[in-house]
């Protein structure tokens, strides 16, 4: 395993207790927006595969865009000044801020795995560490 990888992994692994802790300190509301949004990336591979590791050339920029860390970090860093905003731990807003760090696992985790971003015709672009 590269060191992309191994770090990809650290950071999910991080995270995910983190998830974890917050869905035992708010309960099943929260458990239920971590499970939503940690599976949410993958509704793009629904019928996307051509082959095996191959997804169908129409459907790459779908999945490419639930596997980017650009809308989860923008959902998490909003969250989390709108959980501080609306009081944080007794009573604030968490949905949001818990919603973009579940995805942000599920896309660290696919990368620890080696499922990157996918390339024009459907095939896994290969990461590595210039």
């Amino acid at each position: 395993m590269g060191f992309l990888r191994l770090t990809w992994g650290m950071s999910a692994a991080v995270w995910f207790v983190m998830i974890v802790l917050c869905c035992v300190m708010w309960g099943w509301p929260a458990a239920t927006i971590a499970i939503i949004f940690g599976i949410l990336p993958d509704i793009s591979l629904i019928g996307a595969f051509a082959e095996r590791g191959r997804l169908k050339p129409s459907r790459v920029k779908f999945y490419n865009t639930m596997h980017t860390m650009t809308i989860p970090v923008i959902m998490l860093i909003v969250g989390v000044i709108l959980f501080f905003l609306t009081g944080a731990f007794p009573d604030g807003f968490y949905g949001l801020a818990l919603a973009g760090l579940a995805w942000f696992v599920h896309i660290a985790a696919d990368r620890t795995l080696g499922f990157g971003p996918r390339a024009a015709d459907g095939t896994i672009v290969q990461m590595v560490l210039a």
